[in-house]
């Protein structure tokens, strides 16, 4: 190690940064699993179309629409104002002890006080991730030949079935990259919600740079964990394109 790279400090905060891993870690599986669930709704949703029939203005106005909405919304602003919007706005209207429209009393008291930034934080992720996994839906929906479409419906199954069994499991194969990417940028843009001061990776190298006014060695650190982490995410995306490619 470089004569001036005090790994002291390092050691002096190794357990906070053990705690800001383990955060990091968990808000980015919460964003990409919730994520990828709202996402595949609203990329359906995207694109569902009636052409005629009394569905026609339903299915545009309560689905369609809302799900451009949504998407334009959360890929159009940054991810740092949605992170102060939730956690100032929508959390404490959700969750409150006396006019909380979903939790209220002592257990919403708990909740803002023990894990009231995580909650924020993974709500955040969870709804950005949501917006760019639907293009991702999408995109990799609509390179399906509209022959395999015609296919299903002609053996009797419903656009449901078609979805399920037939068009996203051969899109899934073309929306692995992409996922992979979103997987990774969510795991970088993890680092904003430590401005509401969840103790994650970038809260942790904040801590001991503010302590001993150093920043080389905690920013440094914190750099090599998100390498190694994104090294292995890319990698794992690598082998399960090679699986389906064989397959």
């Amino acid at each position: 190690m470089l004569s001036w790279f005090r790994t002291d400090i390092i050691v002096e905060y190794w357990p906070l940064f053990l705690e800001g891993l383990q955060t990091t870690l968990e808000l980015t599986l919460i964003g990409v699993f919730f994520g990828t669930l709202l996402g595949l709704f609203l990329g359906i949703g995207k694109i569902a179309f009636v052409e005629r029939g009394p569905w026609k203005w339903p299915v545009a106005i309560f689905i369609r629409i809302p799900s451009q909405l949504y998407i334009t919304f959360f890929r159009g602003t940054p991810l740092f104002v949605q992170i102060l919007l939730i956690h100032f706005a929508l959390v404490p209207l959700l969750i409150h002890p006396d006019e909380g429209l979903l939790i209220q009393g002592q257990w919403a008291l708990h909740l803002k006080r023990e894990y009231g930034a995580f909650i924020s934080g993974a709500l955040a992720l969870s709804l950005n991730a949501a917006a760019y996994i639907a293009e991702i839906f999408r995109a990799g929906i609509q390179s399906i030949d509209k022959g395999q479409f015609e296919a299903a419906r002609s053996l009797g199954l419903n656009y449901f079935q078609t979805m399920k069994l037939v068009i996203i499991p051969q899109a899934f194969r073309r929306m692995l990259p992409p996922l992979g990417n979103e997987a990774i940028t969510l795991l970088k843009d993890s680092s904003l919600v430590s401005a509401i001061g969840l103790a994650e990776l970038a809260y942790a190298a904040r801590t001991a740079a503010g302590a001993y006014s150093r920043y080389w060695e905690p920013y440094l650190f914190i750099s090599f964990i998100y390498l190694i982490i994104t090294l292995g995410l890319s990698y794992g995306v690598h082998l399960l394109e090679r699986k389906f490619k064989n397959s």
